[in-house]
């Protein structure tokens, strides 16, 4: 099946129904179908050919998703960039992707690339193309787009996904995370499309549910916008949870949710309950990485009780925990956790040692260590490569965070290994939230539930620390910050 064939279904199927709304503007399912085709065939009448590289750099809107399926339909292969992201970070992915075109927002120019569309040429490309049905078939394991791994331990890689693999997350999420999506929910997307969020675009198309927009995120747009939408459906990451679980105008809020899904970074016990309080318990958690975007286990609203675990496998994924020789572990046991199904990537662009090293066994090793428990859900302990060796001890750093995240006003915590003669990696802790934290507080409420090898020996309050274009939390970024700091020092 091909992607394209979706969107004529919905179209035949949900008609003149609102499909995208954005700002005042809202098209149809109808016309959503008439717009990716007529852009399709305007990047085909360009000279661009099967398989071509296009990558996408616009905000989020109506012309983004437009964008992202015309591209589908005309059978070239997308590659998403984030607009948050330097010059540096889209030139690189550029090139190393050998994209060909370019949609851009207004005012970038990429004169590297054969083609630079900036959302003006789109919009005299949608009025002079020819009208007429787009459809270029693709086989199911042949590329249909092309993500970026965070580049949290290096250069960022890329990802070959597949329609096999886009088809197995549209299932995924259908049958397991929002089940009940159906054409009376609207889906209001305030994260980056570009990231977590335009996955879960193609299953309201599916559904016939209505997907709202909101062009860059404001906790109070997100309020107003979510009442007069009646929006039922978000995807948020935790922080910005957080951000509107702080707005004075929450209680008042006419709120109609009755699913939203959140993942990217873990979530404070103290947001979720708060977060539970004013919404009810209708928060489910997906953990997926970009090998496997957005699919690999779940939490399910009703499995919340189990603090700190990122749920069950989904339906189509197989999920293990193996010790360092490569064999299963029993339950409780910790290892890396890997897993297999046809959500997953082909392979690397154009780094097979690199692919073969991520396949090793027949499974892709996420680079996560974990466990699972007796009734398997799985628990995550820390990033494989971000784990810290002090005075002989295995430390995670995602258990040390997720203790801070504990105390109240605490709403982003990064935990890093500072070099020291004496421990080896010196334990050292940064956290973001109220005003009023204080860190005699926090290292004795870290010194009551931690053992004394895991508690920082140092924590530092921040405004707010630095992410990624995902809303990830780039320890990586704050220990060159504090090694740095400590250079000028001495």
């Amino acid at each position: 099946m091909q992607i394209g064939s979706i969107i004529r279904r919905s179209a035949l199927q949900f008609k003149d129904a609102p499909c995208l709304s954005e700002g005042s503007r809202t098209v149809s399912f109808r016309q959503f179908d008439e717009l990716t085709d007529r852009l399709g065939n305007a990047l085909r009448d360009l000279g661009l050919e099967q398989g071509d590289r296009v990558a996408v750099v616009l905000p989020n809107g109506i012309e983004c998703l437009v964008a992202y399926y015309a591209i589908a339909k005309a059978g070239l292969v997308r590659v998403s960039l984030n607009t948050r992201e330097t010059p540096d970070d889209h030139l690189y992915k550029l090139t190393d992707s050998g994209s060909r075109a370019v949609v851009c927002a207004d005012g970038l120019r990429f004169p590297e690339l054969e083609f630079s569309i900036d959302e003006s040429m789109v919009a005299q490309l949608l009025c002079s193309a020819r009208t007429g049905v787009c459809a270029f078939d693709r086989g199911l394991d042949e590329p249909l787009r092309l993500g970026y791994t965070g580049g949290t331990t290096g250069r960022p890689k890329a990802v070959t996904l597949t329609t096999r693999g886009e088809l197995a997350e549209l299932l995924s999420f259908l049958s397991d995370l929002v089940p009940d999506l159906s054409a009376s929910d609207v889906f209001l997307h305030a994260s980056p499309i570009a990231h977590a969020s335009g996955a879960f675009f193609l299953p309201a198309v599916v559904r016939g549910a209505h997907s709202v927009v909101l062009k860059k995120f404001d906790p109070a747009e997100f309020l107003d916008l979510a009442a007069r939408t009646q929006a039922t459906m978000s995807f948020l990451v935790p922080t910005m949870l957080a951000m509107i679980l702080e707005q004075p105008g929450l209680e008042r809020a006419d709120l109609r949710f009755r699913r939203i899904a959140y993942g990217a970074s873990p979530i404070a016990p103290s947001i979720l309950q708060r977060a539970e309080d004013r919404f009810g318990r209708i928060f489910a958690q997906t953990y997926g990485q970009a090998e496997s975007p957005m699919v690999i286990t779940y939490l399910a609203p009703d499995h919340h009780d189990r603090i700190g675990s990122c749920g069950r496998p989904f339906s189509c994924v197989e999920v293990a925990i193996l010790n360092e020789s490569g064999a299963f572990v029993p339950p409780g046991e910790v290892g890396e956790v890997v897993c297999r199904g046809p959500q997953l990537m082909a392979y690397y662009w154009n780094r097979p040692e690199a692919t073969a090293e991520a396949f090793r066994g027949g499974w892709l090793h996420t680079g996560d260590i974990g466990r699972m428990d007796e009734d398997g859900f799985f628990y995550l302990l820390d990033r494989k490569n971000d784990m810290l060796i002090s005075g002989g001890y295995n430390v995670y750093p995602r258990e040390v965070e997720e203790v801070l995240l504990e105390f109240e006003g605490v709403t982003e915590a990064a935990v890093v290994g500072l070099p020291d003669e004496k421990w080896g990696d010196r334990v050292h802790a940064v956290v973001a939230g109220r005003e009023s934290l204080s860190t005699p507080e926090l290292l004795e409420h870290a010194r009551q539930r931690l053992a004394h090898f895991k508690c920082p020996k140092h924590i530092e309050i921040w405004p707010e620390l630095p992410k990624s274009s995902a809303n990830k939390i780039l320890r990586r970024s704050i220990k060159e910050r504090l090694i740095a700091r400590k250079d000028k020092e001495n």
